[in-house]
């Protein structure tokens, strides 16, 4: 997915209603989307969201064909392979 292409539908309601907990204290109020990936077979989208730390995203999964968001992860590079 390329940087300037609108996303498939309007997932910030969903974005806006995770708990902050969720965001283990990282900042994502930016709302910023760097990278999103497709499945091959086109039915799911991994969006994520950007924060302040590098490495660190909130990944929201997308039902493409129902126009939903079916969950979210917070995904920390960091921890998980030791990079900072």
């Amino acid at each position: 997915m390329g940087p300037d292409k609108e996303p498939p539908f309007d997932f910030w309601p969903y974005f806006d209603s995770i708990p902050e907990d969720d965001f283990n204290g990282h900042d994502f109020s930016e709302g910023r989307v760097t990278y999103a990936w497709q499945s091959p077979d086109g039915a799911h989208q991994h969006v994520l969201a950007d924060c302040e730390t590098p490495n660190v995203f909130l990944v929201l999964v997308l039902d493409l064909h129902a126009s939903s968001v079916l969950g979210h992860h917070l995904l920390d590079l960091n921890q998980l392979y030791g990079l900072a």
